[in-house]
């Protein structure tokens, strides 16, 4: 049985499975559901977690989307999570304006900026549909959650500072969806779509909004177009974002708040 996450909230129990390459936790309140029909409602959430690595590895020559993008099979010769996928990688680069386009990518369509997103909602609505009263789901900083962790609470988490080690730039109240990008881990693995390099405009960047498919992919525009990208979002309805700079000067949208 999972652990307790939380010392103040002992209803609260957490999961971590290692999928997309990455760490996912997962932290449920589980309600009424105990014994085997806990165990088997977070086992089928990692399983939808595994089977969008399966489907949407880059890294792995034979997925789905690897052959896809060696030209080796169309869209109906694939599973239909990938053409699902690619409609919601269409709307994030339209409402992105080009900031995040999963085509321009080298080696062809890659819609890893979306689609670890997309993952995490799809198991927390496996978690919600099982009857477990809350959750929140967290997959390397893109996180969805529903529900309360403790009577009168939300769900907070924290936004890691790209420099300072062990630091928060602040801490936020998960209304439904937040996602966060940058290259302080990986280093300079953000592409312009515009010039196929490396940008270098944005240290983190985070988004919040009603989808973690879209705010994953916002993050990421945000990350490569800084505050061009960050005034783009601003006009989008339900959603709102954080930037911190290269040098470490941050701007946020209206709605984007931290709490005490």
């Amino acid at each position: 049985m999972p652990a307790p996450a939380d010392p103040e909230a002992d209803r609260l129990m957490t999961h971590a499975e290692t999928a997309m390459g990455t760490v996912f936790s997962l932290s449920v309140v589980p309600g009424r559901l105990t014994g085997q029909d806990l165990r088997s409602a977070l086992e089928a959430a990692c399983a939808t977690l595994h089977h969008a690595d399966a489907v949407f590895s880059t890294w792995d020559r034979q997925s789905p989307v690897s052959r896809l993008r060696r030209g080796e099979a169309g869209l109906g010769d694939l599973p239909p999570e990938v053409a699902q996928v690619m409609a919601e990688c269409q709307a994030a680069r339209h409402a992105s304006g080009g900031w995040f386009d999963p085509w321009a990518m080298p080696g062809g369509f890659d819609p890893t900026g979306l689609v670890k997103g997309w993952a995490v909602e799809r198991a927390l609505a496996v978690l919600r549909g099982s009857g477990i009263a809350a959750a929140m789901v967290n997959g390397g900083g893109d996180l969805a959650a529903f529900g309360s962790p403790a009577p009168g609470r939300r769900w907070r988490v924290g936004i890691r500072h790209p420099w300072r080690a062990g630091s928060l730039a602040g801490i936020i109240e998960v209304g439904a969806a937040v996602a966060t990008s940058g290259s302080y881990e990986r280093g300079a693995h953000l592409i312009d779509p515009a010039t196929g390099l490396a940008s270098g405009r944005a240290a983190s960047a985070t988004v919040t909004g009603a989808s973690l498919a879209m705010a994953d992919a916002l993050a990421t525009a945000v990350a490569v177009g800084g505050d061009e990208a960050l005034a783009v979002v601003a006009g989008i309805g339900g959603y709102a974002a954080y930037l911190i700079r290269p040098d470490g000067s941050e701007r946020a949208t209206a709605g984007f708040t931290f709490v005490s």
